[in-house]
Parts: structure tokens; C-alpha cells; sequence
């Protein structure tokens, strides 16, 4: 008999026994809502070993590719062969640290007297609460606050891994997913997880879901696009827009934003609450970037500064108030957990930041946990390592020759020179980005006041690291800010400001956005950002 292993822990697998089953036995938190019949789509698991020892794909899998199956579905049919699991909605490290701007609370949806109004429309009478969600849609993780729209007090704050990667681990992926032979069931299996979470925020702080009366969604534009359940196949192919983009281009609307009741995408809230998409800027930069920019007041700047959302679309905004510029950089997961042997998302465990002494090799893990793979800020600070003990070329070639470098040499994990060209490659896309946009505005680094960086894996580097291998703009450390979750802060601005979303969504309209393949020279730029050097530029 050969176990069954969750995060290493372990179970004598048994012939008839589901994967759910086991996730019980081992007390894990797998989603259903369909009493594990197969209808939900909930419980996707990953099948990182052992897939021939399950049972067949039933029909109700049939959207799901390579190894990713139901837990309810999935049974063990071999008990001799050895089955790992993992659950796709692990519990990731939940940025709350953000900068936070002090606003008028003066929400759309709003008490009146004994009676709920959205704008001038009585929706329901006024029940003694009213509660509103912010929402965070990246392509790895989902975030989401629920506020109380009378004080705007933030009750509580909650994240999940994105489930949707069985579609793929990028936009491009999603998009192709989305147009194939299940298109929709993106949108379903998103909407499903938020219920989850609702079901359980509403139970944690004894309330009723029906009290949610107003709901915010920011994203890139195809992660924003699939919630509401548009086709987002002309995202992914030239000119690379959103259907609202190409529908105000048109003249058939005045904003790129939603407004959706939450019956009419099964979203389980009061029924006729606000569903408000936030507006995008251009392009694949969305309506988090544009959530980014209401977080550090870009509405209200006078001085050149630079946003760079960090992740696996890294978009960056440059400007002020009076002009802006923005670009979308394809980085991939490479930073992310994907594309490199060890790589994985910060979750406990993973090695976060790594020190070379001589031939040592100090690191520290998230949670202080048993290594079991390097994140993004590690993975920074690890190149850089690299390059400042001369142990790698800025080409990203290993000393005399060698192959790969093990950074937890106890246990043989280790980068290779396939994981740096991934590395580099991922880079670069960043690199390229800050770059054009700071060439095609006509300043140099030095002449911006700020660079913020936002999002999760941005909070978490080595500034210094990441100036010295590239990965953001050349400038004096004190310049560069750490805004954390910003996306999630401006997506509660825009729940708790009437005001305020009205002014992003004028705002956004007057961006300049740069598409960097059509740049004459990107070729030459993005072998340039392959390198593990400073960035050194001129806006000649």
C-alpha cells in the first residue's frame, strides 16, 4: 500500500477513497456547495503525482486539463502507486500593509432615512446594517475587504489563491482557456470561490449576506472582464482591448466601467446590490492600476511619479495629474512560482530572502517553516547574490562553467541556468516597461520624486537587490515607496467614494497608453533588461 501525500503529510491511500475523503481525514479546507456531486466545480484540486492511480475523468471534469481534477470525483483506483495532492485556494500570505488615504466616506449606495439608496434608487429598507466588498482579481491571488458603509470601518480582510489556474498561469493562457471549448466556467468557478468567502466573512461577524448592499471588482482587464462575463478573446489579440474599451471608442459608452446587479451574474449578495467594475486604463492595464492610482492620490500629484504594479502582468503609470503615461508588461509567472524548478508563491515554507557568505548560504523562509521552494523576493535576492559575490555574469552565466547553484544545498535545491533565462526574460519585461515609458515621457530616473511599488511580491523585496539586477528603475533607495496591497485600497475608495470614482474614471480617460512591441527599438531594450545590471538609460 503507497500513501497519499498533502503538503507532506501523509495517509495510507485506499482503493474507492476520493481525494476529498482524504482532505477530510487530514482536516483540509476544500470548497463545495454542491454536496460534492460534481456540479459546482469547486473542490479543483492539483494532482502533482500519482495521476494514473485515480480513477478517469468523469464528465463532469471535462473542462478540466492536464492534472488538475475534482476532488469529489477523483478516486483512487491503484493503491500501490503513490498520489500527491494540493489544494488549488491555498491560504496565501495576506498583505494588509498598505498606504492608506484619508477620504470623505460619501459611498454611492448610502443610508436615507429609514431607506437603502444606490444613486436616487430606494433598493430595500434599511435593516440596521449595511456592508460593502472591495475586491482584488489578480491572476494568482484574490483579496477582498468588507466594509461597513455607514462608518467606513474595514470589518475584516481575507485572500485565496486564484482558481482559475487550471486555465493557465497567465493572462494569454486565460484568454485561450476562455475561448475553447468551455468558455464561462472562468467566470463560474471565480464567482463561486468569492460566494465561498462571503458565506464565510458573513458568518465570522454574524451578518446576513443579504446586508452586502454594494460590490467593487478590480483587475486587469481580462481577470475583470471574465467576472462579468464578457468575451475577452479581443484582449488577447490586436489591438489588445477590452470590449467596453472598444464599445467607448465607438461611442456606445462614456466609461470603461460596470455597474451590474448581483442577480445577473449569481453573485450572493442582496440581490439588487451594485456590482461595479472599476474603469481600465488601456489595453491589459486595468482597472487595478487604476484602483493603484486613487490609492496614492496619482489624482492629485504635481510631481513626475512612477507606479509600478508588480506581478505577472506588471503595469506601470508614469506622471501626474496633468499627464500620464502608462504600459502593460508581459512578466509572466516566472517571479510568481511558475516556470522555475523551485519557484512557488509566498506561502510558509518558501525561502523569501537568501544572504551568500563566502560558499555559505544564509535564508530565511516564510512562517520560519522547513524549505520547500524560493518565492519572488528570494529569488531578487538571490540574483543579486549571485552577481555581487561574482558568482554569475550579468549574462547569467555561472562561474567555471557550472550548471546550477543550490541554495539549500541540504536538500538539493538549487537554480539552474534554465531557471535564470526564465529569470531574466521575466525581468526584462519589467525592465522594458519602466524604461520605454520613462523614454517616451522625456525624463530620466533621477527627475521622478517617487516610484511606488505595489502588489504583494513588490512589498516583499530588497529594494537595493532589485536596483542593482534591473528589476525596477535606477534611483536613490529614500525615492522608492512600498505601497503594498494598493489595488485593495483603491478598490474600497472607490466603494466608500462616490467622488472619488467618479474621478478616476475621468482621470483614466486622459492617459497616454504605450504599446512596447510597436517600440522600433524594443528588441535591442529587452536584451538589454536580460542582463542582471542597473538600469542605465537616456531620453535622447
Amino acid at each position: 500500500m503507497s500513501p497519499l501525500n498533502y503538503d507532506g503529510r501523509i495517509l495510507d491511500s485506499l482503493v474507492g477513497k476520493s481525494i476529498f475523503d482524504y482532505a477530510d481525514a487530514l482536516s483540509v479546507r476544500v470548497p463545495t456547495s454542491c454536496g460534492r456531486t460534481g456540479e459546482c466545480h469547486e473542490c479543483i484540486v492539483e494532482i502533482k503525482r500519482g495521476m494514473d492511480a485515480l480513477s478517469p475523468h468523469t464528465e463532469a471534469e471535462a473542462f478540466l486539463r492536464e492534472d488538475y481534477r475534482l476532488a469529489c470525483q477523483a478516486a483512487i483506483v491503484d493503491a500501490n502507486e503513490e498520489v500527491e495532492f494540493a489544494v488549488l485556494r491555498r491560504q496565501p500570505r495576506i498583505l494588509t500593509r498598505s498606504v492608506r488615504r484619508a477620504i470623505e466616506i460619501e459611498p454611492v449606495t448610502r443610508r436615507i432615512g429609514d431607506g437603502v439608496f444606490f444613486r436616487e434608487t430606494r433598493i430595500d429598507d434599511y435593516r440596521g446594517q449595511m456592508f460593502g466588498i472591495a475586491i482584488d482579481v489578480g491572476t494568482t491571488t484574490v483579496v477582498l475587504n468588507v466594509a461597513d458603509l455607514e462608518s467606513g470601518e474595514i470589518l475584516d480582510t481575507a485572500s485565496f489563491e486564484n482558481p482559475q489556474r487550471f486555465g493557465g498561469s497567465d493572462i494569454m493562457h486565460r484568454i485561450s482557456y476562455d475561448g475553447g471549448d468551455f468558455p464561462g466556467e472562468l467566470q463560474q468557478v471565480m464567482l463561486s470561490a468569492i460566494n465561498f468567502e462571503i458565506g464565510e466573512l458573513s458568518r465570522r461577524h454574524s451578518f446576513h449576506r443579504r446586508r452586502i448592499y454594494e460590490v467593487v471588482v478590480v483587475g486587469n482587464s481580462t481577470m475583470r472582464d471574465i467576472f462579468f462575463g464578457f468575451d475577452v478573446q479581443p484582449i488577447g489579440e490586436r489591438p489588445y482591448k477590452s470590449i467596453t474599451e472598444l464599445e467607448m471608442l465607438e461611442g456606445k459608452r462614456q466609461t470603461t466601467a460596470l455597474n451590474v446587479k448581483a442577480s445577473e451574474i449569481g453573485l450572493r449578495v442582496f440581490p439588487d446590490a451594485n456590482v461595479y467594475g472599476g474603469p481600465l486604463i488601456g489595453s491589459h492595464v486595468g482597472a487595478d492600476v487604476a484602483a493603484d492610482m486613487l490609492a496614492v492620490a496619482m489624482d492629485e500629484e504635481d510631481d513626475v511619479v512612477m507606479l509600478v504594479d508588480v506581478g505577472t502582468n506588471t503595469e506601470v503609470v508614469l506622471g501626474n495629474r496633468h499627464r500620464l503615461m502608462s504600459a502593460s508588461c508581459p512578466a509572466g509567472p516566472a517571479f510568481e512560482g511558475g516556470q522555475v524548478r523551485h519557484g512557488m508563491p509566498g506561502y510558509d515554507g518558501a525561502v523569501e530572502s537568501v544572504t551568500l557568505n563566502g560558499d555559505g548560504v544564509a535564508f530565511r523562509t516564510i512562517g520560519d517553516a522547513l524549505p520547500q521552494g524560493i518565492c519572488g523576493s528570494g529569488l531578487v535576492d538571490l540574483l543579486a547574490e549571485l552577481r555581487r559575490t561574482g558568482k554569475m555574469s550579468e549574462l547569467g552565466v555561472f562561474e567555471n562553467g557550472e550548471r546550477e547553484f543550490a541554495f539549500v544545498p541540504e536538500t538539493g535545491m538549487s537554480l539552474s541556468r534554465a531557471d535564470i533565462s526564465a529569470l531574466a526574460q521575466a525581468k526584462s519585461a519589467n525592465y522594458s516597461g519602466q524604461y520605454i515609458v520613462l523614454r517616451n515621457y522625456g525624463v530620466a530616473a533621477e527627475s521622478i520624486s517617487k516610484l511606488y511599488l505595489a502588489g504583494g511580491f513588490a512589498n516583499y523585496i530588497n529594494v537595493p537587490n532589485a536596483v542593482d539586477i534591473g528589476f525596477v528603475a535606477n534611483l536613490p533607495e529614500e525615492r522608492i515607496v512600498k505601497v503594498g496591497n494598493a489595488s485593495l485600497e483603491g478598490a474600497t475608495i472607490m466603494l466608500l467614494s462616490g467622488k472619488l470614482r467618479a474621478r478616476i474614471e475621468h482621470l483614466v480617460q486622459t492617459i497616454q497608453h504605450i504599446e512596447l512591441e510597436t517600440t522600433p527599438d524594443f528588441f535591442d531594450i529587452f536584451v538589454e533588461g536580460c542582463m542582471f545590471n542597473p538600469m542605465q538609460m537616456n531620453t535622447a
